[in-house]
């Protein structure tokens, strides 16, 4: 699971162009939206790049769950093992 935390952690940090922050100091179960000022369409972006790496479908009705690196990797963690 620490392995998925720290790449959801890249690809939120490469995708949203975070400057300042690497993978190791982003914190987990920090909130994307009230503390790093994610917002839907950021969502939406983070989503799609996850879906295509890991093989899965995220629905858009679920993104308000999708509040930080722990929950978000949980998700995926969730989803793979229900696909199997």
């Amino acid at each position: 699971m620490e392995r998925l935390i720290r790449r959801v952690a890249e690809i939120i940090i490469d995708e949203l162009k975070l400057e300042d922050v690497t993978p190791e100091t982003f914190a987990p179960d920090i909130d994307l939206v009230d503390e790093v000022g994610v917002d839907s369409m950021d969502l939406a972006t983070v989503a799609l790049v996850l879906q295509d790496e890991y093989d899965i479908r995220i629905d858009e009705d679920d993104y308000p769950q999708l509040t930080s690196v722990r929950k978000i990797a949980a998700y995926i963690d969730q989803t793979r093992n229900r696909a199997d």
